[in-house]
């Protein structure tokens, strides 16, 4: 691993804050490696001192806080600024989930004592992580994106799914609802209305209303998945902008990303900071798109108004990546403007996972299944093991549980 990049302040520290149990989430651990590596002071919040983030060599400090998100928002902004109060300097703060993205952006004020923060408009981030506000800030803005309703109750469900046909698309509306009353434990491809049923009987609405977004299905053999991850400056103009090619996920076709390669498309990266721009948008963001091969569209599925969790797969020539790009810019540095690097990201064992379920419902192999040499790994480093280690671990018990509970089932 190179640990060259951009001449960042050593002097001004970095918190990298979430919500919620996400001890294996590949965007903390970069985080901390992304600074560290440039000799930056890094700190995180994290669920407990074993989880990968917190045995990592880079990582400075660790904050024991974890959290649910269930928890009044007054609680978690305290525990944020706790955190600040101990890092003792006016630090950088990093967003790696909705939650925290809307807490910082709607606390902004009350942070500014301690953090280093983008001038994002307060209310924007919670808009942008609500799937249906998404869908309308979309068509305001003239980005195409797939059909989508938030219906009321199961009779709108229902409706919706005789109308667009099945498969159909379910995602828990928005953030801290989708912590407290999920209606799918993610994004979900609903194949029937008997598994629509099916879905909303698990989730059992008391009041007979759910926070759920319906969304039109865009069949995998005539779409593309492509990400961009992107860094806007405090004038809103984009400072850095990178595009690639997402290969496989997990669950595959719908969930998080196993592995992808970086893949300059300057019609996509346009695309995605004049959305930028036309809403005032500040700070880092990961954009989720389906090229449509249909009508030859881009169509936005996901806007994170924060970091991705595959956000090392984009770097410059000049070391550059959206995390960098975002310190330069609060430090008052100038971000260099070098071109992307061609290189691949891997998340190793759910990578596998998708090869394997791929390989057995398509009774064929993928393509891509080798990784490359310029493959960045979430996990294995030859810099940094000990977070190997501690994720290998936890997903051996997480498989063990599994296991353990399908044998009490059956």
């Amino acid at each position: 691993m190179g640990r060259s990049g951009p001449a960042l302040d050593p002097e001004v520290p970095v918190l990298a804050v979430k919500v919620g149990r996400y001890p294996q989430t590949p965007s903390h651990l970069g985080a901390v490696r992304s600074f560290g590596r440039l000799g930056v002071p890094v700190y995180a919040m994290v669920e407990d001192r074993f989880t990968p983030t917190a045995v990592s060599r880079y990582l400075t400090g660790a904050f024991v806080r974890p959290s649910t998100g269930r928890e009044p928002p007054e609680q978690l902004l305290a525990a944020i600024v706790a955190a600040g109060r101990a890092i003792g300097r006016p630090s950088v703060v990093v967003a790696t989930d909705d939650e925290s993205a809307v807490l910082l952006a709607e606390h902004r004020e009350e942070l500014a004592p301690y953090f280093l923060l983008p001038p994002v408009p307060a209310a924007l981030p919670r808009r942008l992580a609500n799937k249906v506000d998404l869908h309308a800030i979309c068509q305001e803005a003239g980005v195409p994106t797939p059909q989508a309703c938030a219906p009321p109750d199961r009779a709108g469900l229902v409706e919706a799914g005789r109308r667009w046909g099945y498969p159909l698309v379910l995602k828990n509306l928005e953030p801290f609802t989708r912590l407290r009353h999920p209606v799918v434990g993610h994004t979900t491809v609903i194949r029937s209305e008997q598994e629509l049923l099916a879905a909303w009987a698990r989730a059992a609405p008391a009041d007979g209303r759910a926070s759920v977004l319906a969304q039109e299905y865009l069949p995998a053999e005539q779409s593309q998945d492509w990400i961009t991850h992107l860094c806007c400056g405090p004038d809103g103009e984009p400072l850095v902008v990178f595009t690639g090619l997402k290969l496989r996920s997990w669950p595959p076709g719908r969930g998080v990303t196993a592995r992808a390669r970086a893949c300059p498309n300057p019609e996509l990266a346009e695309l995605a900071a004049r959305l930028c721009r036309r809403i005032g948008y500040r700070g880092v963001a990961d954009l989720d798109w389906r090229l449509d091969l249909r009508d030859g569209r881009y169509k936005l599925v996901d806007f994170n108004p924060r970091t991705g969790a595959q956000f090392r797969l984009f770097e410059t020539v000049d070391g550059v990546d959206v995390l960098r790009a975002l310190h330069l810019s609060l430090t008052g540095r100038p971000v260099p403007a070098g071109a992307q690097l061609s290189r691949s990201f891997g998340v190793g064992q759910i990578d596998l996972l998708s090869v394997l379920a791929t390989s057995w419902g398509e009774r064929r192999p993928p393509r891509d299944v080798w990784p490359r040499r310029s493959t960045e790994r979430a996990w294995l480093c030859r810099d940094d093991l000990a977070p190997t280690v501690a994720e290998a671990a936890r997903f051996g018990c997480s498989v063990v549980r599994v296991l353990a509970g399908s044998v009490r089932r059956g």
